[in-house]
C-alpha cells in the first residue's frame, strides 16, 4: 500500500534523526511535580527465552544474577520517595516479571507499604498461569498482561517459545483458570508474523473469544535495526503489504457481525463484551503507562520520561548494580523532547486511543492541530483517515485507525532503535551475551 509505505518511511525518517541519546553525568532522575499524579514502571530484565524480535533490555535468566538485581531495584524504588515521589499505579514489564516470584511478592508489598498504591499492573508468561504464582499474584496484582503472540504451535516453535511456555492448547487452558482471579487478564497477540497464514489468524481470533480474558492487544510485529538479522532467521523477511488486509481480517473478526464479542479500546486493544452487549470501561492493563503524561522508570534499561526529558537507564546489569550501590540511580543518556515532537505525539496518541480532542490540543500549545501540524492532517485527510473531523474532535475511520496503526507500529520500532543505542554502550561479557555466541554474564 502506498500510502503506508510512505508513512512508515516517513516516521521512520523522524525517529531515526531525533531519538537520539546524549551522553549524560546526572545521577538522579527530577523530583516530583506538586499536584502531579505518577505511575512507577519497574524494569525486569529476565527471561527464560530471548524472543527474536523483542528489543527491550533483557538477558536470560539466571537465579544469581536477578536476585541481587531485585534488591536494587527497591533501593531504586526508595530513592525516589526520599526524592519525595508518591505513585498511585505500578507497572512491571520486562523481561518477565514473575521470574522470582518472591522477590516480585516482596517489591510489591514495599511498594504498598511506602506509598498510596491503587493498582498495579504487571505482564508475564504463559508457563506462570499456574500455582503458586496465580495464588501469590491474586490479591497483589490487579491487571495481569501474559505475552501469548499465537496460538499456533508452528509459529511458536519458531519462537521458541514453544518447550518453555506451552503449546497453543494448554496456554488456551490456562488462560481460562486465570482469568477470574485478576481484575483484569489481557492477552497480548502479535500478527504479521512472516509465516503467519490468513489461516493461523482467524484461528487466533477464534481461540480469544473462547478464552474468556477480559481484554486483548492484537500489535503488529514490529523490530528494530538490532532484532531484524535474529528476527528473519527464525521466522521470514517481513511484508507489510498484507499488513492492512490483515488488521481488517482481526478488526472485523472480533468486533464485527450482529452480536460482537469485543469493542475498540485503542487501534489495537479491544475489551470483551458481555452477554448484554456492554464494556467494563475500566482501563486495559496495557494503556496504563500512556495514561500518565510523565513517569519515573527505574531498573536496568528503563526509560522515564519527565520534565520534557527521556532519561535512558544503561543496559548493563553491571553498572546498574554498583550505581545502586553507591546510592545514585544509573542514568547513562538523555533526550530533550521537542515541542514539534511532543505535539506529534499528543497527535498520535489521540488517535491511537479512538477520538482526537482539538480543543485540547489548541488549549495545550496555544494553536490548532491544523496550525500546528498541516503536512499530517493534510496526510491524513487526503487518505480518509477521519469518519468524524469537526471543531470538536477527530475519530479515525477503518483506513484511519490502520494509519495511526502503522505510525505507532514505526514509533515504537524508534523507541526501539533507541535502546539500541543504549545496548550497542555495553561492553565485555555483556556484549558478547546479546551480540556473540551466547557468552555467561556476571553481574
Amino acid at each position: 500500500m502506498l500510502s503506508e509505505r510512505m508513512l512508515t518511511g516517513i516516521v521512520k525518517n523522524i525517529t531515526k534523526s531525533h531519538l537520539i541519546i546524549d551522553p549524560t553525568t546526572e545521577k538522579f532522575l527530577p523530583g516530583p511535580e506538586p499536584g502531579r499524579k505518577y505511575m512507577l514502571y519497574l524494569h525486569v530484565p529476565f527471561c527464560e527465552v530471548l524472543c527474536p524480535y523483542c528489543s527491550f533490555n533483557r538477558y536470560p535468566f539466571r537465579e544469581t544474577t536477578a536476585r541481587p538485581y531485585f534488591k536494587n531495584l527497591r533501593r531504586e524504588m526508595m530513592m525516589l520517595k526520599d526524592m519525595g515521589y508518591d505513585f498511585e499505579s505500578l507497572y512491571f514489564g520486562g523481561g518477565t516479571p514473575t521470574i522470582l516470584l518472591d522477590e516480585l511478592c516482596r517489591t510489591i508489598d514495599m511498594a504498598g507499604e511506602n506509598f498510596n498504591i491503587k493498582e498495579v499492573a504487571c505482564e508475564t508468561n504463559p508457563n506462570h498461569l499456574v500455582d503458586p504464582w496465580l495464588s501469590a499474584l491474586s490479591g497483589r496484582v490487579n491487571r495481569l498482561s501474559v505475552g501469548v503472540q499465537s496460538f499456533n504451535n508452528e509459529l511458536l516453535t519458531q519462537m521458541d517459545r514453544c518447550k518453555k511456555y506451552g503449546s497453543g492448547e494448554e496456554i488456551l487452558e490456562r488462560i481460562g483458570n486465570a482469568a477470574s482471579r485478576f481484575d483484569s487478564l489481557n492477552v497480548d497477540m502479535i500478527f504479521n508474523f512472516p509465516s503467519q497464514t490468513e489461516e493461523i489468524l482467524l484461528d487466533d481470533i477464534e481461540k480469544i473469544k473462547q478464552c474468556g480474558c477480559r481484554q486483548t492487544t492484537f500489535s503488529p510485529l514490529y523490530v528494530s535495526s538490532a532484532t531484524t538479522r535474529k528476527m528473519e532467521q527464525s521466522l521470514g523477511t517481513m511484508d507489510y503489504n498484507r499488513e492492512f488486509e490483515f488488521y481488517k481480517m482481526l478488526d472485523e473478526g472480533l468486533c464485527g457481525g450482529d452480536t460482537p464479542a469485543f469493542k475498540r479500546e485503542t487501534v489495537w486493544t479491544f475489551n470483551r463484551l458481555n452477554e448484554k452487549g456492554e464494556q467494563d470501561h475500566e482501563l486495559p492493563v496495557e494503556e496504563l503507562q500512556v495514561s500518565y503524561d510523565e513517569y519515573p522508570a527505574i531498573g536496568s534499561g528503563s526509560i522515564s520520561y519527565l520534565n520534557g526529558k527521556l532519561y535512558v537507564n544503561t543496559f548493563s546489569l553491571r553498572e546498574y548494580n554498583e550505581a545502586i550501590e553507591r546510592g545514585h540511580m544509573s542514568i547513562m543518556g538523555q533526550m530533550p523532547v521537542r515541542e514539534h515532537d511532543h505535539m506529534r505525539y499528543c497527535f498520535l496518541l489521540g488517535l491511537y486511543q479512538l477520538r482526537f480532542d482539538k480543543r485540547a490540543f489548541k488549549e495545550m500549545f496555544g494553536k490548532s492541530v491544523d496550525a500546528a501540524l498541516p503536512v499530517e492532517m493534510g496526510f491524513m485527510r487526503a487518505n480518509g483517515a477521519f469518519d468524524v473531523d469537526d471543531e470538536e474532535c477527530l475519530v479515525p475511520s477503518t483506513m484511519g485507525r490502520y494509519l495511526t496503526l502503522v505510525m505507532y507500529r514505526q514509533f515504537l520500532s524508534g523507541m526501539n532503535n533507541l535502546r539500541d543505542q543504549a545496548r550497542a554502550a555495553l561492553t565485555g561479557p555483556e556484549h558478547e551475551l546479546l551480540f556473540g555466541e551466547g557468552v555467561p554474564v556476571t553481574a
